[in-house]
């Protein structure tokens, strides 16, 4: 035992060392896109970020960050090191966790394996816990500052509990285990709502140890009463005592005419009262179960209570105060993220199922001045029934979204689909694509980092790879070599330890398949979701494991001699970690980028001191909160994110001080804009007595005096309408230009009137918003938008913003096209070649995948609109200088050369650097050729946007190349252009 122990232990430290250090090695040093920065930022001053919270998570970010505290620049490593640590003790119980059931799978008891026995066995989790280390999902949440890998981590850990507990025989001292993992299972709601999902597995475990003559009724029984368990948790604690505290407070609060707070306060002595009881009485009686189970629900509790954390910080108004949870009612509705909406699971309508009635549902309450107010109602949909079905996957009617489903079914335009496309949709896209695919990607290999790629075969013919996929970092070969042996091992396992078997496909199938059908994943996602699934990864690596075990009882038939089986299938198997960390590092090493903070940082460079600059949604917004809140560079800036400025509580807090940015300028009351009132949406009504635009300050004043002549009833309230679809303002142009606002070179095109058109069937209230600030701000702070939030408002605005950076200023100028950029050249100039940070942007040897692809873009375009129209102005050699410069910079060979390129090659033939033109466009054309060759060649439907992309290019230049009269290149281009049209 004692040999074993030590053994076990040395190793299972040595391969924690190895996989943290792994990921140190390759993690991100500041803010990653997407959550990372928000969390970071808000794990940073223990802020509230976007639902459901993971305050347990913050607290401990919150402390790695107080390391970090003399060097701001240095909180988001700190807060990294969390993901990074908690993935390597990840790796440590999964370790541990394939020995104890490899002792079950060879039959011996814990502590009573030989030196043979225990180097199998070692082996064995050695080999499936560094195949986990370097899978593909794993490794990347390991790298920076999500909540999957301290998920993960604590999915291991109860793992790894509940076996430790089946190992031990006295009651009492297997019973403390019991609560233990019950608290460790109220922290994970804390962090994430996996954990609870492996419920049943582990229900497995109890039933196999208390029922050692197994029969079906009794694991139907197990199953069922761990699901039930699952979901007294889910329905009992996380949503129904926040729930039951809120019909506490409304009746003592709104009936009784006691204080706010009052409800909850008598719940929780109710509740702590019972249990107290419970657990004293149990004792007394000697009731063991019923009080391990009530001490169990107890520390469950306990464990959930982080979420207090959510409640104290909202009641602070931190400037991240997403949902603003500060009281019970709210809490309740950010615990529910109410804001995402719901999707059907067992029944439901089809995408082209008709809307017949939208009815009333359950109140929605709002603190008020002496009690809860019913402000809302939840919307309760009715659809044709005729077009509903059972187990609904085809249900979703957003824009695109019907395509979609077309065409991963193959219903033609206007068949209507059916329960078989349903069906089909849920086989091949949601468990295929949206699973399966995942689970290749980890343990057979990826074919690169584009969006929709698929995993690699063994035998794929690559011969005729074009350049750029070829040398894609994120194109893993593993060979299907952890795939193999880890079909080895699931197989193996079946045979020698069915029980054991049960537990691990259970816990594989409930975190990936069975969560796969619950989440109902719609036709199209704004990103890869394969780190949900990391729990079926996890299982998986098990039986990478144990086919270590099957391959060394194969070898040693042949050997005859144990040890020397074992040893030659560990050394075989070795090859699979290996292989998978050879080919895996490259493209998960983030230690030198930097551009996530760094783009942040130019979009607030961009902007005029005390700007309001407009951001479209999370990938946009989160980095610049992490730069302004951790680094504290330009907080002058009030960042709004159009998407949350349809929520009361976001434009309520836009009235409120930021740091060194002052109140948004509103004349809209709170009351005015609550949800559920009369501007949550204003559709267009013609009225035939309004002729022409409407002055805006005229239809806000109608909207401030509640003027009934705006207000239409519909079957779920009243809105106020829009009574034209052209909206118009008057310019004070002394204001104006007493100001200073008009570049000298733009004054001509100044307007004293600005005139735009609604897009779509009406407003919603984000822009009703805009057009308050945009009236009552009276241009005296400076207002921008990025690229997304100018496209996502309902106003076309386009014609009335120039160019500052990446940024668009809004002002009463008129651009002369409006199809084309307008640029303030001076000041574009000065914010592109002084202010802009690039790190590591011309290192060849720092990885960008596609979504950091795709903001090089953003910024290598910018700097082609300055650059052109620089040489409108005849200022050639400042153009030149600008592309020069930007071409340095980001260098293609450290991110491959995108469309823009085209805009680049533009320049240098305009200015006469015909060389510097033709390099250029000879390399995007090689690049294109390549690729559009290639695609012709093989049906790869998720790259459909990069063959006409290449097309495009390769049409462009030689539509260039004739402009600049270089037409023996040119047609030499079009002939080649030719012989790939008639391979199509």
């Amino acid at each position: 035992m004692n040999s074993y122990q030590k053994i076990n232990n040395i190793v299972g430290w040595l391969i924690f060392i190895v996989a943290s250090g792994v990921y140190i090695s390759t993690i991100e040093p500041v803010a990653s896109f997407w959550d990372c920065a928000e969390f970071i930022a808000s794990a940073y001053k223990l802020q509230v970020p976007h639902p459901a919270g993971a305050p347990m998570f913050l607290l401990i970010g919150r402390m790695f960050s107080m390391f970090a505290a003399s060097d701001v620049e240095s909180v988001g490593f700190a807060v990294n090191l969390v993901s990074a640590l908690s993935s390597g003790f990840t790796i440590l119980f999964l370790f541990w966790s394939i020995n104890l059931l490899a002792h079950k799978i060879m039959g011996i008891k814990v502590g009573e394996a030989d030196s043979a026995q225990t180097l199998r066995i070692i082996l064995a989790g050695a080999i499936g816990s560094l195949a986990f280390t370097f899978s593909d999902s794993f490794w990347w949440s390991a790298v920076e500052a999500e909540v999957y890998a301290m998920s993960s981590f604590l999915i291991a850990l109860v793992f790894w509990a509940m076996l430790k507990w089946d190992v031990i025989e006295e009651e009492a001292q297997a019973n403390r285990w019991l609560i233990l993992i019950a608290y460790i299972i109220g922290l994970s709601i804390g962090v994430h709502l996996l954990n609870i999902v492996a419920l049943p597995a582990l229900g497995l475990i109890y039933y196999f140890k208390k029922y050692p003559k197994v029969t079906f009724k009794g694991v139907v029984y197990a199953l069922l009463i761990s699901s039930g368990i699952l979901i007294l948790i889910w329905q009992f604690i996380i949503l129904g005592l926040p729930g039951l505290i809120g019909k506490f407070e409304i009746f003592f609060v709104n009936t009784i005419g006691l204080p706010f707070g009052s409800g909850a306060l008598i719940f929780g002595i109710i509740l702590l009262g019972a249990f107290g009881y419970g657990i004293y009485w149990s004792a007394k009686t000697s009731r063991i179960n019923l009080n391990t189970f009530l001490l169990g629900l107890s520390f469950i509790i306990i464990g959930y209570s982080s979420y207090f954390v959510v409640l104290i910080r909202s009641q602070y108004n931190p400037p991240i105060d997403q949902n603003n949870p500060e009281n019970v009612m709210n809490l309740l509705s950010y615990l529910n993220r109410d804001q995402y909406g719901s999707r059907p699971l067992l029944s439901g309508q089809y995408f082209d199922a008709e809307v017949i009635s939208q009815e009333k549902g359950a109140p929605i309450y709002t603190k008020g001045e002496d009690e809860y107010e019913i402000t809302d109602y939840k919307i309760e949909t009715k659809y044709d029934p005729k077009r509903t079905t059972i187990l609904p996957r085809m249900y979703s009617a957003a824009p695109g979204h019907a395509e979609e489903y077309r065409r991963w079914t193959g219903l033609r335009q206007n068949e209507k689909p059916n329960f078989t496309d349903n069906l089909v949709f849920m086989f091949r896209y949601q468990l295929g694509h949206m699973y399966f695919r995942y689970l290749m990607w980890n343990y057979a290999g990826r074919e690169s980092d584009i969006e929709g790629a698929g995993w690699k075969t063994m035998f794929a013919d690559n011969s005729d790879l074009p350049e750029q996929i070829k040398e894609n970092k994120a194109r893993n070969n593993f060979w299907m070599l952890p795939f193999i042996l880890g079909i080895v091992g699931l197989l193996y396992h079946a045979k020698k330890d069915e029980k054991g078997f049960s537990v691990v496909g259970l816990f594989f199938i409930l975190t990936g398949v069975a969560l796969i059908l619950y989440l109902n994943s719609p036709a199209t996602e704004p990103r890869e979701r394969d780190y949900i699934y990391v729990g079926s990864y996890y299982a998986f690596a098990f039986w990478i494991g144990f086919g270590v075990l099957g391959l060394a009882t194969a070898f040693e038939k042949a050997l005859k001699n144990p040890k020397v089986a074992s040893i030659a299938a560990g050394v075989l198997c070795l090859i699979v970690p290996g292989i998978m960390a050879a080919e895996g590092y490259d493209d998960h090493d983030r230690s030198d980028r930097y551009f996530s903070v760094d783009a942040a940082r130019n979009y607030l460079a961009s902007c005029a001191p005390n700007a309001i600059l407009f951001t479209g949604g999370d990938n946009d917004t989160f980095p610049l909160w992490f730069i302004q809140e951790v680094e504290g560079f330009r907080t002058d800036v009030r960042v709004i994110v159009l998407s949350y400025f349809n929520t009361d509580w976001y434009v309520n807090q836009m009235r409120q001080n930021s740091y060194d940015s002052e109140p948004i300028p509103m004349s809209l009351s709170e009351e005015q804009v609550k949800q559920g009132g009369l501007n949550d949406y204003l559709p267009y009504m013609s009225n035939s007595g309004i002729k022409g635009a409407i002055p805006i300050d005229r239809y806000l004043d109608l909207i401030r005096k509640n003027n009934p002549s705006l207000q239409i009833p519909t079957s779920v309230g009243k809105y106020n309408m829009l009574p034209s679809k052209t909206l118009t303002m008057a310019i004070d142009t002394n204001q104006v230009k007493s100001l200073g606002l008009i570049p000298e070179d733009k004054k001509q095109f100044m307007v004293d009137r600005m005139t735009w058109n609604v897009k779509g069937n009406g407003l919603e209230k984000k822009d009703l918003m805009i057009l308050d600030i945009m009236n009552e701000n009276n241009w005296e702070r400076p207002i921008y938008f990025n690229t997304t939030s100018l496209n996502g408002v309902k106003m076309d605005l386009r014609k009335y913003v120039i160019q500052e950076g990446l940024t668009y200023r809004l002002l009463p100028i008129e651009k002369p096209n409006v199809n084309a950029e307008f640029v303030n050249t001076d000041v574009m100039y000065n914010n592109l070649m002084n202010d802009f940070s690039f790190t590591n942007t011309a290192d060849p040897e720092v990885y960008y995948n596609q979504n950091y692809r795709n903001f090089f873009l953003n910024h290598r375009s910018v700097y082609a609109s300055l650059a052109t129209s620089l040489v409108q102005e005849g200022q050639d050699e400042k153009a030149v200088e600008v592309v020069d410069y930007i071409m340095k910079t980001i260098s293609p060979e450290a991110v491959p050369m995108d469309i823009t390129g085209l805009d680049f090659a533009q320049v240098y033939f305009a200015t006469g650097n015909d060389e510097k033109g033709l390099a250029l466009v000879e390399g995007m054309w090689k690049d294109n050729y390549e690729l559009f060759n290639y695609l012709i060649d093989h049906e790869l439907p998720y790259m459909s946007r990069e063959r006409q992309i290449s097309i495009a290019v390769l049409s462009q230049i030689v539509q260039i190349l004739r402009q600049y009269d270089l037409n023996e290149k040119a047609l030499e281009y079009q002939d080649e252009i030719r012989v790939l049209y008639e391979k199509m």
